[in-house]
């Protein structure tokens, strides 16, 4: 089995900057500084022949240039769990991407997304009652970074270990 999902990658002079936020609250535990992309569609296991499928669908689209940038940051609270995030603008031309790899994915045989597509870099997670989070997205609420060109988006293959995830790129489309 393949667990999959499709992303952009932080460039490593956007990411670097990233790792000064990465002091707060206790128990969160911070993106490692290669970890740090933007999820367009997170597909989850599959076997070899759907992963197969996916990348054979996702080859099919081209990727008009976009800029994008970091833009301040915010969290995620659901039930047991929650997450710390940088914001991207604009939001046009990644959510229209997310749109198109969502298309292609379900086109590729597997079942639709059911959740609304946010546009965010993760920087923290959290289990349990979220800690106290106000004063460190008062203080980090301005984050803005310089903008980069995605000229294209990669499928990667997350390992879980005893030490948490590894991703591996698998392929990468977009570009031509």
């Amino acid at each position: 089995m393949h667990r999959l999902f499709v992303a952009l990658p932080v460039p490593d002079d956007i990411a670097e900057p990233l790792l000064d936020l990465m002091d707060g609250p206790e128990r969160l535990r911070w993106s490692a500084v290669d970890h740090l992309h933007l999820t367009l569609r997170f597909i989850g296991e599959v076997d070899g022949a759907a992963a197969e499928d996916v990348a054979a669908a996702l080859s099919s689209l081209h990727l008009a240039p976009f800029e994008l940038r970091l833009q301040g940051v915010g969290h995620f609270h659901h039930r047991r769990a929650g997450a710390l995030w940088a914001g991207v603008e604009p939001r046009a031309p990644v959510a229209a991407l997310a749109a198109r790899i969502e298309r292609a994915v379900v086109m590729a045989g597997l079942p639709a997304e059911g959740r609304a597509f946010v546009p965010h870099v993760t920087l923290a997670r959290w289990s349990g009652p979220a800690p106290e989070l106000q004063p460190w997205l008062t203080r980090h609420g301005s984050l803005a970074s310089a903008a980069w060109t995605v000229r294209t988006f990669t499928l990667f293959e997350s390992q879980l270990g005893r030490h948490g995830a590894h991703h591996e790129p698998v392929a990468t489309f977009g570009a031509g």
